[in-house]
């Protein structure tokens, strides 16, 4: 049998650096001594501590080895060169779970997981206005990139509710029906409840043109992408782009971006209230945060309670709510407006229902008048603004009440009068609902490129009602 001489490996070269230190000659002696000397003027070696991934389940994955809080955030090693961040949703034993703000694409068991220590530094300041971001803070216009003047963090301190200032300012969101029968107070919460398709977007882009706030801020979470950029362009417009802060998270970006855009967008306002700022927040949709909510806690393991909701989504809400508001006397305010989906038009949805008790009012949005071609399409019987009352004169929202009761009258016998049972004469009240409808319903519709002030809203509805008001002594 013939052997197979396999040819010799090529030496490598010696290192002469090498030899002359383990001669101990004054050469090698002296780069030893410089490289010692390198060493510890550097200080001591960073250690960055890692974990491994174990196993993926559905949404969650799980690592080992790893010594990090709840909410930390991680970087995950993909395909050897890809990096997937990620963040700490829950434990199991011994592992990690956690959930990825990206595509999970070519992860392998054993891939690096490495925490991020600190918290997430995100741009501030006036120079933000025009720009739109996505949930990490970064451009997604074709504007360049960010120059701003100022930093803050997802998590800002929160302030003493006994510091915080009263609502006792009127906002003017250049809306007649909210101005006059809803006025909205500088730093109010304010919920919009509405189905799918009855024109809440046209309502928020209409506020956002018109208000008088400082700085704009809107959270676009969880919408289609096709609906971003109409918003964007179509219904914000160049005016209201021009003082407006977006954030963009649409519907197929993962739970945790979209739960951290809701947050970054709340973070920006406070921010800006911070700086003395009067700020109108406008959020589309809590909805959607609150489903993606639950997406996180079932993915993690947490039961259901009412229709499929997880307990910690109704704790959360008003963690995210509370955020807003007035600062300290003397200092800004957040104005916002959370948006909710009512599935079916049912206002007992448990979003909807639970959103409504911690928010200082709520304007309903309905099918029906929208499908009569009546925008803004508010239903006056349903909305209510709590802050109202320490805002206005006694003698407008007797005013108010009085428009109420004329078109709750009229509603309630709105079948008799179309199909011609309605005979004058017999209810006074009545009979001055049906002459006061026309004027009532041109009053209540605006076209979304029609702007009405807070001063001219009022005079309107004064010059309207006061022909219908009781007459004697008020009560």
């Amino acid at each position: 049998m013939n052997a197979v001489v396999q040819p010799a490996a090529p030496e490598t070269p010696p290192d002469r650096g090498d030899a002359a230190v383990r001669r101990g000659s004054p050469r090698g002696l002296a780069r030893l001594r410089a490289l010692h000397g390198r060493l510890r003027a550097a200080g001591p070696l960073p250690l960055q501590p890692s974990g491994t991934l174990v196993r993926v389940r559905g949404l969650i994955m799980e690592a080992q080895g790893l010594d990090v809080s709840l909410g930390a955030r991680c970087m995950i090693v993909a395909d050897g060169h890809r990096r997937i961040a990620a963040e700490v949703v829950g434990f199991s034993g011994e592992h990690v779970q956690l959930m990825a703000s990206g595509d999970m694409q070519g992860l392998a068991p054993g891939a690096r997981v490495t925490p991020m220590p600190g918290d997430l530094r995100i741009p501030a300041g006036l120079e933000l206005c025009g720009r739109v971001l996505d949930a990490d803070a970064k451009p997604l216009d074709s504007l360049g990139p960010l120059h701003v003047s100022s930093f803050t963090t997802l998590n800002p301190p929160l302030i003493n509710p006994l510091d915080r200032a009263m609502v006792r300012q009127p906002l003017d969101v250049g809306v007649r029906a909210i101005n006059a029968l809803f006025t909205v107070g500088r730093g109010a919460r304010m919920g919009l409840f509405a189905g799918s398709g009855v024109g809440k977007s046209v309502l928020l882009g209409m506020m956002a043109r018109n208000t008088d706030a400082d700085v704009i801020v809107v959270g676009l979470i969880g919408e289609r992408g096709r609906e971003v950029k109409e918003f964007i362009e179509d219904i914000l417009g160049a005016q209201g782009r021009q003082r407006a802060v977006v954030v963009a998270v649409p519907a197929d970006a993962p739970a945790l971006s979209r739960i951290r855009g809701a947050r970054l967008a709340t973070a920006l306002a406070e921010s800006f209230r911070d700086q003395g700022r009067n700020v109108l927040l406008l959020m589309d949709s809590l909805t959607r945060y609150a489903l993606a909510l639950r997406e996180v806690a079932l993915a993690a393991g947490e039961p259901p309670a009412a229709r499929g909701f997880p307990p910690s989504v109704f704790a959360k809400l008003p963690a995210l709510v509370e955020r807003a508001g007035n600062g300290v006397d003397g200092g800004g305010s957040i104005t916002a407006f959370y948006t909710i989906l009512m599935e079916g038009d049912d206002q007992q949805d448990p979003i909807a229902d639970n959103t409504r008790a911690i928010l200082d009012g709520h304007i309903v949005l309905s099918r029906r008048l929208a499908e009569q071609g009546h925008f803004p399409a508010i239903e006056l019987q349903a909305s209510i603004s709590r802050v109202m009352p320490a805002l206005v004169a006694p003698e407008q929202l007797r005013r108010v009440y009085r428009l109420k009761e004329l078109d709750a009258r009229y509603s309630a016998q709105q079948d008799l009068i179309a199909v011609g049972a309605y005979a004058p004469g017999g209810d006074p009240t009545l009979d001055l609902a049906v002459r006061a409808h026309g004027a009532i319903r041109d009053f209540l519709v605006q076209g979304m490129h029609e702007a009405v002030d807070l001063s001219s809203s009022r005079a309107v509805l004064d010059a309207l009602i006061e022909p219908f008001m009781p007459k004697g002594p008020a009560l």
